[in-house]
């Protein structure tokens, strides 16, 4: 009878799709950085139209990076299966979830391509109207992923909790995560998100590196996560 091959954590496989994305969402704010000003529909356009191929390769990238968190939370729910099946698959629900709503707010980036293209002139609207058409839809793109980051609050609440009750890996990061949670809520209340969004922005970006640093170069505890993993199978 051939011997059983023990389970192996893929922590470092998840820490370089970590990695990757980081890098493709970086680069998709990258591209578009400068473009959208806000409240000024004809500057837009214009920034639009001038810089069509990087506005269209931001789109593509954050496709790529939105792939790629996919994988990545498939990838968490086995690491944290051992732990607790039900919350890993519960949590694993709200990313996808987050990651349908922005998948589907982006292709209102797309509106204003077909809107203000010279192919497809919409004749009863004059160039004005159709400029702040334009930026009405990438106003929805960004409630739409306003929207997502509720559901990712959500996950990374639960990916908080089950890192505090897993063994394998330091403490402080389910708690750094479990409070970028709790501030990604707070995009509940659209008012107070956008009063303090850089300061949410910016500690739930530190919290999930942190965490991308130590599953890259650090590692689960291998002996405790295959302690929970024995302990859940034999359940």
């Amino acid at each position: 009878m051939a011997e059983s091959i023990a389970p192996q954590p893929k922590d470092r496989v998840i820490g370089l799709v970590y990695l990757f994305y980081f890098l493709t969402a970086i680069l998709s704010l990258f591209l578009s950085k400068d473009i959208v000003v806000p409240g000024d529909a004809t500057a837009t356009a214009n920034n639009i139209l001038a810089h069509e191929s990087l506005f269209r390769s931001s789109f593509a990238v954050n496709l790529i990076a939105t792939m790629l968190y996919i994988a990545l939370t498939a990838l968490f729910y086995n690491l944290f299966k051992p732990v607790n099946s039900n919350l890993s698959l519960i949590a694993a629900f709200f990313s996808i979830m987050g990651c349908a709503m922005q998948t589907f707010g982006s292709l209102f980036q797309l509106a204003p391509l077909v809107i203000l293209s010279d192919s497809m002139p919409l004749a009863i609207f004059n160039a004005e109207q159709l400029q702040t058409l334009s930026l009405l839809f990438l106003k929805l793109q960004t409630q739409a992923f306003n929207i997502g980051l509720v559901f990712f609050a959500f996950y990374c609440l639960l990916i908080g909790y089950l890192i505090l009750r897993s063994t394998f890996l330091p403490r402080i990061l389910g708690v750094l995560m479990v409070a970028a949670g709790l501030g990604w809520v707070t995009f509940l209340a659209p008012p107070l998100a956008e009063h303090i969004s850089r300061y949410t922005q910016i500690f739930g970006f530190v919290a999930e590196v942190l965490l991308m640093l130590w599953l890259l170069l650090v590692g689960v505890d291998v002996r405790q996560w295959k302690e929970k993993s024995n302990a859940s199978a034999a359940v």
